[in-house]
């Protein structure tokens, strides 16, 4: 009896810890807001099709890269600046495609050009 109380307790919080250490909810939540940022871009027509689809790939690339750090079970510190870089490159290229003045208002897959001054 002396015995199977520590191995039970041991076989309980083993996977908890081994969890905790592959638990990354920030980097998940930024995902979800980033392809959100994506979608409202595409949907308002501020973002082209091909724009969207060269940040949705990008995504997918943040997405592996996070899939790669955690195959192993540990994420360490290194890897999760190394997914934080990953995210704020994409950050940066969301922002830069919704703000380059390329619009699809009409999503016809053809850039609207501003008919202001030349």
């Amino acid at each position: 009896m002396k015995h199977i109380k520590p191995l039970v307790a041991l076989c309980v919080l083993l996977p908890m810890a081994v969890f905790a250490q592959t638990n990354t909810p920030r980097v998940d939540q930024r995902q979800v807001n980033q392809e959100a940022r994506i979608q409202q871009g595409a949907s308002s027509g501020s973002l082209t099709q091909r724009e969207t689809a060269r940040l949705e790939n990008g995504q997918q690339h943040v997405q592996n890269i996070e899939t790669r750090v955690k195959a192993d079970g540990v994420v360490t510190r290194q890897e999760r600046g190394r997914m934080h870089h990953a995210q704020e490159v994409q950050s940066q290229h969301i922002y830069n495609q919704k703000h380059d003045r390329q619009h699809d208002f009409n999503h016809n897959g053809r850039v609207d050009r501003f008919a202001g001054r030349r």
